[in-house]
């Protein structure tokens, strides 16, 4: 199966692309695209993956599902196209990270450049349907993410893991902690991101874990 995604992760994941589940995903992806109505678009879809090869990858940050509303999903996690209003969770994102490093807040919630330095910013998910958040839960789409980290913890060493809420921690089960690093906290949700969010100091803590085994510091 001839999948659009970068060759270095088309490389580590292609058995993945042949596996029946996955041939099962692609039809009703390509059904639902056609019926439109579906984001990010489809140019995008594999833009995580586009903007981070696999040598790069030196942190993950794991989301659920792509924003339902128009114009904010562009394969990021957490992030919009520059324009778009910064969402809730990525706001609370960037005030952890001006509490924790000094950093301005950014008047755009592209988070582009920290793809471009090596972070991974996975949704479990990859599409969802205009309005209606986890309309693509069940698909298929969280087995073929599983593998991705799956195979990021298996074949790379002294990644960065932040899993935030329950549902991302629930992936830690995948990540070898023996040879990476695992930092948890609550979802930066509004709803959440008083009970743990703020104040986990993730970002310099993932610096500091960088650092001392000689990679490269994010410039968040």
């Amino acid at each position: 199966m001839n999948v659009r995604i970068e060759e270095s992760w088309k490389e580590v994941l292609s058995d993945e692309f042949e596996k029946e589940y996955f041939k099962d995903l692609s039809g009703k992806v390509r059904q639902a695209y056609l019926a439109g109505g579906v984001f990010p678009p489809a140019a995008l879809l594999f833009n995580a993956f586009a903007l981070c090869p696999f040598p790069s990858v030196r942190v993950v940050i794991l989301g659920q599902d792509p924003y339902h509303g128009t114009g904010q999903a562009h394969g990021l996690s957490f992030s919009v196209p520059d324009g778009v209003k910064t969402p809730p969770s990525l706001q609370n994102i960037y005030k952890e990270i001006k509490n924790d490093t000094g950093k301005d807040i950014p008047h755009s919630g592209n988070l582009e450049n920290w793809a471009r330095q090596g972070v991974l910013l996975l949704n479990s998910s990859l599409t969802v349907a205009k309005g209606r958040a986890g309309s693509h839960q069940g698909w298929g789409w969280e087995q073929f993410t599983d593998e991705v980290i799956r195979v990021i913890s298996s074949k790379k060493e002294n990644v960065v893991f932040l899993l935030w809420g329950r549902f991302a921690q629930d992936k830690a089960n995948l990540i070898d902690e023996s040879k990476h690093l695992i930092l948890k906290a609550a979802h930066p949700s509004p709803f959440s991101a008083y009970n743990g969010f703020f104040g986990c100091r993730h970002f310099s803590k993932t610096n500091k874990y960088l650092t001392r085994h000689k990679l490269q510091p994010i410039e968040w």
